[in-house]
């Protein structure tokens, strides 16, 4: 082998080891990963605590079942508004504030929790502002994504913003756990406030301008509220991969009954519940160091199918499950199938919408996506409360796999579609 090609070799081997993180060679797209790692894990150490805190003041499904609903009501009454705003003002300025908000709600509730909480009503309210907040800073973060990476490494870029999302679901649950077993929730709600300071550092180091892509003025109004409707309303396979996601989310909504599995079925504690709520992100991490390699897709839309089926069926057997580690593995396929059908879904969405509309898209997709796992809380809790936490995931399960085969029937956009090539 001559010294050219033993050189050559060295370049392809190269650049094979750097395909799974391309979109970390870009300087802004690291700030903000990095800043979301730390934020992310401790907004899930935050979700264990609350849920943990609320059985432990109530004991009741029905309670449990109320914190989803609690999250998800201000997320519907803002989220469209709040994609008006992420398409009419410069975005990293609007992730600012709403940081912000989240950082003194995390804030307020620590304090109150260290005098000595014994209601739940201020819990419900502080987890409603920090909805709110979220209603806005949601549809910022997705539509600023885009211009953080060059269009070739954007699928990479999704990708590795789910890992994120999912490392934190391992690390925060866990360490959630540790600490509520020996601190209570007071220092984890603390540790969350603290934790949005990367994510505003990272914003103030971007290089990255945040101003909306020029198509036009877009204005507060209800006129370009209006506008993302009607862009969302009249593209199929937008409309298709935001009822699949509701519906299956709806039904597969297992983890705000994890509390009761830890402390009466599985007898596993609160640490236990840290290992259960960080599970499915074990399993999500494992697929998704491999899907980050993947540069074409084929069938991307009957993959998304077949992953939901995947999850409604691994739901299923864990409501069935009385093993702890059973249960885990079940938990950590749900885990795996999720974050291959949420890839895909928002690489889909993004990519076919246009710049200047991107956070309107973003927040009618948040009523689907967070409306449905807060919403399938809340009737998860309220099935637990007549047939038991069991019966009710099981039924949840089902319902999951159900919506599955009707998008097999119905979703023909969604079947037939092919992502773009790198150019």
């Amino acid at each position: 082998m001559t010294l050219s090609s033993t050189v050559a070799e060295e370049a392809r081997r190269e650049a094979g080891r750097g395909e799974a993180f391309a979109a970390l060679r870009h300087r802004d797209f690291r700030f903000f990963w990095f800043g979301q790692l730390i934020s992310v894990t401790g907004s899930q150490m935050q979700l264990v605590a609350i849920n943990w805190h609320v059985y432990m003041l109530t004991r009741s499904a029905a309670a449990l079942g109320l914190v989803g609903l609690v999250r998800v009501l201000p997320i519907i009454l803002c989220s469209l508004i709040g994609g008006v705003f992420a398409d009419a003002i410069n975005r990293k300025r609007l992730m600012m504030v709403t940081q912000t908000t989240m950082l003194v709600s995390a804030a307020s509730l620590a304090l109150v929790t260290a005098h000595g909480l014994r209601s739940v009503w201020p819990i419900f309210l502080l987890t409603a502002i920090s909805s709110a907040a979220t209603a806005f800073d949601n549809p910022a973060r997705q539509a600023l994504l885009p211009s953080l990476v060059p269009a070739r490494d954007f699928p990479n870029a999704v990708t590795l913003s789910f890992i994120v999302f999912q490392v934190a679901m391992i690390v925060g649950p866990v360490l959630a756990g540790l600490l509520l077993g020996v601190a209570g929730p007071a220092v984890v709600y603390a540790l969350n406030a603290l934790s949005f300071i990367a994510v505003i550092v990272s914003l103030a180091l971007m290089q990255a301008s945040g101003e909306v892509a020029a198509a036009g003025e877009t204005a507060i109004s209800f006129a370009s509220l209006i506008e993302g409707l009607r862009f969302v309303w009249r593209t199929p396979i937008i409309v298709q991969t935001m009822t699949l996601d509701f519906a299956a989310t709806f039904f597969a909504s297992a983890t705000a009954l994890l509390p009761i599995f830890a402390a009466d079925i599985l007898r596993v504690g609160a640490r236990g519940l840290g290992f259960l709520a960080a599970a499915p992100a074990i399993g999500a991490i494992l697929i998704g160091t491999a899907i980050a390699r993947i540069r074409r897709w084929w069938r991307p839309g009957a993959l998304i199918i077949i992953s939901v089926i995947v999850y409604g069926a691994a739901t299923l057997l864990f409501g069935l499950s009385r093993n702890f580690w059973f249960s885990m593995l079940m938990l950590a396929l749900t885990g795996a199938a999720d974050t291959v059908s949420s890839v895909l879904r928002q690489t889909i969405r993004q990519l076919v919408t246009p710049d200047h509309l991107r956070g309107r898209m973003t927040s009618v997709n948040m009523i689907f996506f967070m409306g449905g796992p807060q919403l399938g809380e809340f009737e998860a809790g309220v099935v637990a409360e007549f047939v038991g936490a069991p019966a009710s995931v099981v039924i949840g399960g089902l319902g999951c796999i159900l919506a599955a085969i009707v998008a097999l029937w119905r979703a023909k956009s969604l079947l037939s579609y092919e992502l773009p090539g790198e150019e």
